[in-house]
């Protein structure tokens, strides 16, 4: 019966310890295991935290270039604008339309950058807006439509997140190459084994008996 069923329990760090039965292939497996570890480790980590501050550096940037301006609306906004308070009209009815949740739809708007050259683009308005309406929006050095630039707080917790996936991505390589490194070694070594037992297990058993 090949050695593979005779697999018994465990026992951790075996293939560090002396042991006259050790091969050679123990051995490289030791070391294959401890380098697949070391390199998952080193990996996650410096991936991780590079893609952390990578990140972190970026939305701190933005935040320091990318500013409000006030643009104003150039084409009345599709839908009704949204009812004042204080009206006791359609705003208490069941039927009221959107633009009392403050609705805000895409309307083409315009602004003047710091140099006087004026620009224009699509950007979110309150539903019903009429031409001239002020809105803000936010603008990057060039004068471009950028969305609103991610606080401190936001920045730190999307730079972990993204650190910690690229990390565990980083990491997933080395470990998967281990792990399939490990499975070849321990599969050639299993083969030695039943070669072994084959060609002296007949022997063994006629000194035993």
């Amino acid at each position: 019966m090949p050695l593979k069923a005779f697999r018994g329990p465990k026992v951790w760090l075996w293939r560090w310890r002396r042991n006259p039965l050790k091969r050679r292939a123990d051995t490289m497996e030791a070391w294959v295991l401890l380098g697949a570890w070391l390199l998952t480790l080193l990996a996650g980590v410096f991936a991780g935290f590079a893609a952390a501050r990578s990140v972190e550096d970026g939305l701190a940037r933005e935040r320091v270039e990318w500013h409000p301006v006030v643009a104003h609306v150039m084409d009345k906004a599709p839908g009704s604008a949204a009812p004042k308070s204080g009206d006791s009209g359609s705003s208490e009815t069941s039927d009221s339309s959107d633009s009392s949740r403050g609705e805000r739809v895409w309307a083409r708007v315009g602004w003047a950058v710091a140099d006087g050259s004026a620009h224009s683009g699509q950007a979110r308005v309150p539903a019903g807006s009429k031409v001239g309406t002020p809105v803000t929006v936010w603008t990057d050095p060039q004068g471009h439509l950028v969305t609103r630039p991610a606080t401190a707080s936001e920045a730190r917790l999307r730079s972990a997140l993204i650190g910690g996936l690229v990390g565990l991505s980083a990491a997933a390589v080395p470990f998967v190459a281990g792990l399939v490194a490990r499975g070849r070694l321990e599969r050639r070594r299993m083969d030695h084994w039943d070669a072994e037992w084959a060609r002296l297990g007949p022997q063994w058993g006629r000194m035993t008996g």
